[in-house]
């Protein structure tokens, strides 16, 4: 149904299964594209996507990276790389006849969007970048080094919630019980012996290398070519996009506006009513 998430699964030019979350049809608005986290299930804009659609019926197309959330898990850890998602990306997109869209992009899926305008900037009518920019933090990408690919044994949606407000409250105050179960339940998949992680553990092999002493990519070029309108949302408590980097992001692209979303860390949940409000009218305003 139109108003309903639908799944489908598309083959990678290697074989694999990608999965998407598709709500509405294709109509004369923009469609929206939703690119997620490192290790993030499609499913994390879930609330993002029904709330985008009832507002005005967008389009609205969410994608599982290979390795994480319905995708099929590559058995070369290798391929957990930004050419190959993007790769993937660009399949998804022509698969589904998405000639035009606004791409939101959660961390590492703001570096596909980012992508997305050097290669195919014709196809790009604006983007929301959340909590991701050309200047990254080494501590942020640190802390997730430390945790990613771990889980303690895990049997029930409590102990869920337990676990991740104890390895991210501390940036996320403003989360309700409520959120971590929805952020718990989208981390986490059921087995009968105990909860796994929604994504392939071998995904913590392309962070062996990461060496915070060594210089960050700088990926200003990039992005002050971009040439559609830009909304760069940053968790105030975040440890991967800086205040600083956050100023400067509006200071060299003018087509950047700028939100702060307020008790909330590395990245943004993306399921508060002001944030999805002040998402839905920058699409609003660029995506007709």
């Amino acid at each position: 149904m139109d108003g309903e998430l639908q799944s489908q699964f598309l083959l990678s030019s290697d074989g694999l299964l990608l999965h998407t979350l598709t709500l509405g049809q294709p109509n004369d608005l923009a469609a929206v594209v939703c690119l997620p986290g490192l290790t993030r299930p499609a499913r994390d804009f879930m609330i993002l996507a029904l709330h985008l659609h009832r507002a005005e019926g967008r389009r609205v197309i969410l994608i599982d990276y290979r390795g994480r959330g319905g995708s099929d898990w590559d058995p070369d850890w290798t391929h957990y790389s930004l050419p190959v998602e993007h790769g993937d990306v660009l399949r998804v997109l022509d698969a589904l006849n998405v000639r035009k869209a606004i791409f939101v992009g959660l961390s590492r899926g703001g570096l596909h969007a980012l992508m997305v305008c050097k290669h195919r900037p014709e196809s790009v009518v604006g983007l929301v970048l959340n909590d991701i920019g050309p200047q990254i933090e080494p501590q942020g990408l640190v802390r997730i080094k430390d945790y990613i690919g771990r889980l303690p044994l895990i049997r029930t949606a409590d102990e869920a919630v337990v676990h991740f407000k104890g390895l991210m409250g501390e940036h996320f105050p403003a989360v309700s019980d409520e959120d971590w179960r929805f952020y718990a339940s989208n981390s986490l998949n059921h087995t009968p012996e105990r909860m796994r992680l929604s994504y392939d553990p071998q995904l913590a092999r392309i962070m062996d290398s990461f060496d915070p002493t060594a210089p960050m990519p700088d990926l200003w070029e990039d992005y002050v070519a971009v040439r559609a309108p830009i909304l760069a949302l940053r968790g105030e408590n975040s440890d991967l996009l800086s205040p600083e980097g956050h100023a400067e992001m509006a200071r060299r692209n003018p087509l950047c506006q700028l939100h702060v979303v307020p008790g909330q860390g590395h990245a943004p949940l993306l399921i508060d009513t002001p944030t999805l409000d002040r998402i839905a009218v920058f699409i609003r305003k660029i995506g007709s």
